[in-house]
């Protein structure tokens, strides 16, 4: 499990936009936010919080990628249908998740089932990791990650 302070796993991640970025040397201040699931009504919203602060966060030199296991043609699908401005990378193989450990044991209704947690990471354009927040709560998570990332 990545924690603050420890370096990105050198993983390549190639994003919607055609973009690939080597994690453990981003070059540029990136945050790399996990959601459970495209089109769903929780990681809708932090997909348009993101969207909205888009402009600030190139403003301020920051790179956001949202990563799910969901396949990219799913993404290419939720990105058109709310005009999103956030590139999505696809994980399908776990291999990033697994890396961050946000592939997770979770419990609904007292069935146990693996999912993605709702987490994000603020990686330096060192590779270092510099925040980290788990279990995210989507109501001012992108402002509170923009904050965060103006300060590195």
């Amino acid at each position: 499990m990545i924690s603050e302070g420890d370096k990105a796993p050198a993983l390549q991640v190639t994003s919607s936009d055609g973009s690939t970025v080597d994690l453990s040397s981003p070059g540029q201040p990136l945050v790399l936010y996990f959601y459970p699931k495209d089109d769903t009504s929780g990681c809708t919203r932090e997909a348009q919080d993101f969207t909205e602060l888009a402009g600030d966060y190139k403003k301020a030199g920051v790179k956001v990628i949202g990563v799910s296991r969901d396949p990219m043609k799913k993404h290419e699908k939720f990105i058109s249908k709310y005009d999103l401005a956030v590139p999505l990378a696809s994980d399908e193989d776990g291999r990033i998740s697994d890396a961050f450990g946000t592939w997770i044991e979770k419990s609904m209704y007292g069935r146990k089932y693996m999912g993605m947690e709702r987490a994000t990471f603020l990686i330096g354009a060192d590779g270092k990791v510099t925040r980290a927040w788990r279990k995210v709560k989507v109501p001012g998570h992108a402002q509170e990650v923009l904050k965060a990332a103006s300060t590195i």
